[in-house]
Parts: C-alpha cells; sequence; structure tokens
C-alpha cells in the first residue's frame, strides 16, 4: 500500500523554478488513486532554499522536512521527506528541469531505507 502511495506521490509532484534566492517554506499534499479506488496521500511540510545559477535563468532548490504519510484506512505515520531540483532556461519559451525526491521507509526517521524517486522534464511556454 505505501509503495502505492509514494509511487503516486513521485508521479504527482510539480516542480517550480526559482523566483528569487533565498528560503521558503512549501507545504504539499500528494494523493493517489488506483482506478477510481484512493490509495492515500502524503503531505510534505518542507522548508528550503532556492537561488539562481549564473544570470541564464539556471536555478537550483534543496528543501527538507516532515511528511505526513496516510495510506486509505491506515493510521497517518509521520516520515522526513527531501528534495533537491535544478531547472534551466534552454530559450525564452522552453526549459527543462530535475528533481531528485527521497522519503524515509521507517516512522523512526531512520535513513537507512529509503524511498528515492526522481523525475526529469521539459516545458514549452507560449
Amino acid at each position: 500500500m505505501f509503495k502505492s502511495v509514494f509511487a503516486a506521490t513521485a508521479a504527482l509532484s510539480v516542480s517550480a523554478g526559482a523566483a528569487f534566492a533565498g528560503p521558503y517554506v512549501n507545504v504539499e499534499t500528494n494523493a493517489g488513486w488506483s482506478g477510481d479506488d484512493y490509495t492515500g496521500a502524503v503531505t510534505d511540510f518542507g522548508i528550503g532554499y532556492e537561488g539562481n545559477i549564473g544570470d541564464g535563468g539556471s536555478a537550483w532548490y534543496i528543501q527538507g522536512g516532515p511528511a505526513l504519510v496516510s495510506p486509505d484506512g491506515e493510521e497517518t505515520e509521520t516520515r522526513f521527506s527531501g528534495k533537491v531540483g535544478v531547472s534551466a532556461a534552454l530559450s525564452s519559451s522552453v526549459g527543462v528541469y530535475g528533481e531528485l525526491s527521497a522519503l524515509t521507509a521507517d516512522t523512526d526517521l531512520s535513513f537507512d531505507d529509503l524511498n528515492v524517486g526522481g523525475k526529469l522534464g521539459i516545458k514549452y511556454s507560449f
């Protein structure tokens, strides 16, 4: 059950480029369904820092904090989540981005067994 919630989290999360350099707070919930069956949600409470890379429209971010894992029909557990990401403008209308995320597998917040996800994307604005 938990792995399907994590897979939904990785598939549904969306990255945003940095608008300015500095600290931020990000609260994000990712919910999952298999067909019309709700499987659960993960809510991240992240504290992060973001910054620009040079003057060309590239940016980076890093964040971490507690995550509430709420599988459908089961107790909510507190885990730890973290993300790092980058984005780069290829032109005025095309950009690429990537993110690596991790979520602890145990409620004791152990980093021995992490659930890890990644994404790469390209965005065209018109």
